[in-house]
């Protein structure tokens, strides 16, 4: 399982702060040709984009690319630039963005499996991030992710959301819960991961660490970021603690020794652990390791030993 914590948006028509970006760290850098680039600089964005992904040191951060809505007149032209400059210039990703139907994935796929093919890189290499931030996406989201094995995450858009349906934004997010829970119960329902709304005060770091612990709290496994301060606060809070870890370790341990000696449920600190207990430990190991913060010996003690 790769960490994706944080997803951040660069616009893609500003090389320095793609450039930025991919010097901080965060798990995915998203250069954004959607919503984040006016109109009349589409081309440009296009341009800049591919020679980004073309010269620039991204380390270890995932180099995803948000492509305009289909249906927009611009999602060609934007897999074009993309997918036809040249072996060199490949994305990680494609975020596609206001996905209200499995066809649409679909056609997606087929596209980046075309281009594979064209420029010799691997058979489905290139992941689909798909934005779920329309009602009828909301509607429609057990079939858009169950619609092709592309699929790498899920991510909610809220602030579309509530324009989309004319809800007035809160800061307890309370109207956006029913589609918020939604989501994330969909993507852990066909083995994705899923990526939390953004928080738009980008200097209220409290508020947004509260988020980014509410949304882990939810299931949530990263948070969509837009602005470079937000990196730390959301990575720490989608990073498992050490007291959880090592709590995790300690109940995977004895349940290791109980089954062992023919035991299933049993007793820890106090209280009754059985099989969901121990799932939600290995599921925060799975997390610790994605994040770096496990020897190899702790990682495994996160594996199931039936499987």
């Amino acid at each position: 399982m790769r960490a994706r914590r944080g997803l951040l948006y660069m616009p893609g028509d500003d090389g320095h702060k793609i450039r930025k970006a991919a010097g901080l760290g965060v798990d995915c850098v998203c250069m954004d040709l959607e919503d984040g680039v006016a109109f009349d600089r589409k081309a440009e964005a296009r341009a800049t984009v591919a020679e980004s992904l073309l010269t620039v040191d991204f380390g270890r951060s995932e180099k995803l690319v948000r492509v305009n809505a289909i249906g927009s007149g611009l999602e060609v032209p934007d897999l074009d630039a993309l997918l036809s400059g040249g072996p060199d210039i490949r994305p990680d990703g494609i975020v596609l963005p206001k996905v209200e139907a499995a066809n649409q994935v679909r056609w997606l796929s087929s596209r980046l499996s075309e281009a594979e093919a064209a420029q010799g890189w691997p058979e489905g290499g290139i992941g689909i991030f798909v934005l779920i931030e329309t009602a009828l996406g909301v509607v429609n989201v057990r079939e858009i992710l169950s619609a092709e094995p592309r699929l790498r995450a899920a991510i909610f858009g809220a602030e579309d959301l509530a324009g989309d349906i004319g809800m007035t934004r809160t800061r307890g997010a309370m109207e956006v819960l029913y589609a918020r829970s939604a989501v994330v119960t969909h993507a852990a329902a066909f083995g994705l991961q899923a990526i939390d709304i953004v928080f738009v005060d980008f200097r209220d770091v409290e508020g947004l660490r509260a988020e980014s612990l509410e949304g882990a709290g939810m299931g949530f496994s990263g948070k969509q970021l837009i602005h470079p301060a937000q990196v730390a606060p959301a990575q720490e809070a989608y990073t498992p603690s050490d007291e959880a870890v090592a709590k995790a370790i300690r109940i995977v341990e004895a349940f290791e020794a109980n089954q062992r000696e023919g035991r299933g449920a049993f007793a820890l600190d106090g209280a009754m652990v059985d099989m969901p207990i121990v799932k939600a430990a290995r599921r925060v190991l799975d997390r610790a390791g994605a994040a770096g913060r496990l020897t190899r010996v702790e990682t495994s003690r996160g594996k199931d030993p039936r499987s």
